[in-house]
């Protein structure tokens, strides 16, 4: 995997290029997935978080974006005017890993397919110039959430996390994020919902 990076004030404008190997049995790729954390997985980096695969490799590792944690801040707000287009495009927390790099993905709402296509790592300008188009979703991360191989299927055996299509192009929009994790984990069954819906563990704060 070869990376390349552009200094941007006290971030790094993340973007690498690699070939995603299709996993050997088509049951098995996630990509695509959505990635919910169980209610009972309290670690403070993914709980209640929801996750976006973009790829996926179970040999290789995965990568990941979560997509319901709005930081309250705007690419305009980080670098002020040197990508117009993106001024207004929220920046969210993606993840524990990198993060001092501020990583631009575009999704895509493929209705043939009933799949959010996710192109990440993208570079200033490409992202800057896919702002503009009506079929894109641009976001900016910071920080994001990765797995070696076989790291995510022993966490899935331990039921660190549910596991769902991202069938919906609304799971993009930023007004959906505060009541995301609660409204995908309630779909599980019954104990899910009363889970998602108990009182939050202030000692977990």
């Amino acid at each position: 995997m070869d990376c390349a990076t552009l200094p941007v004030d006290k971030f790094r404008i993340g973007r690498y290029f690699c070939n995603v190997i299709e996993p050997e049995s088509p049951s098995q790729n996630l990509a695509g997935s959505l990635v919910i954390a169980h209610p009972g997985l309290e670690e403070p980096s993914f709980r209640h978080s929801v996750l976006i695969l973009p790829d996926y490799h179970p040999q290789n590792g995965c990568f990941g974006l979560i997509i319901n944690r709005p930081m309250g801040k705007l690419v305009g707000d980080i670098l002020k005017e040197k990508a117009p287009h993106l001024a207004m495009v929220p920046v969210m927390q993606g993840g524990p890993v990198g993060t001092d790099e501020l990583l631009f993905a575009a999704f895509r709402w493929r209705a043939e397919k009933r799949i959010i296509e996710c192109r990440h790592h993208i570079s200033l300008e490409e992202a800057d110039q896919l702002a503009l188009s009506p079929q894109h979703t641009v976001r900016a991360f910071i920080g994001y959430a990765g797995w070696t191989g076989g790291q995510l299927e022993n966490e899935l055996t331990t039921q660190s996390w549910l596991v769902r299509r991202a069938e919906f192009p609304e799971i993009l929009e930023l007004e959906n994020a505060p009541q995301m994790w609660k409204n995908l984990t309630s779909g599980f069954g019954p104990w899910f919902k009363l889970s998602a819906e108990a009182p939050d563990n202030p000692t977990l704060n």
